[in-house]
């Protein structure tokens, strides 16, 4: 019988599934924490203008999580970088 070691030396370790796991699980449910969190807080004192900013920083972060899931940051970063030099 092979040990745990001897095991993966033999072959590549692979994370694809624990990413695509993190993607289809953790994500969405940190979502909707932070959903629920800027809700009971703001919403129910009537700081709409207070839930309003929290949420333009959630979708900026969502953004950026987009991005880097998504593979496209070195585009995006190349776009910016062409905008400064010819």
């Amino acid at each position: 019988m092979m040990t745990l070691v001897e095991h993966l030396a033999q072959g590549e370790i692979k994370t694809r599934g624990v990413q695509q796991w993190l993607l289809d699980n953790i994500i969405p449910l940190v979502l909707l924490a932070v959903a629920l969190l800027l809700l009971w807080l703001g919403g129910g004192k009537g700081d709409n203008a207070g839930v309003m900013r929290r949420l333009a920083g959630v979708v900026i972060a969502l953004a950026i999580v987009g991005l880097a899931v998504s593979g496209l940051g070195v585009n995006v970063g190349e776009w910016i970088a062409g905008l400064f030099t010819s």
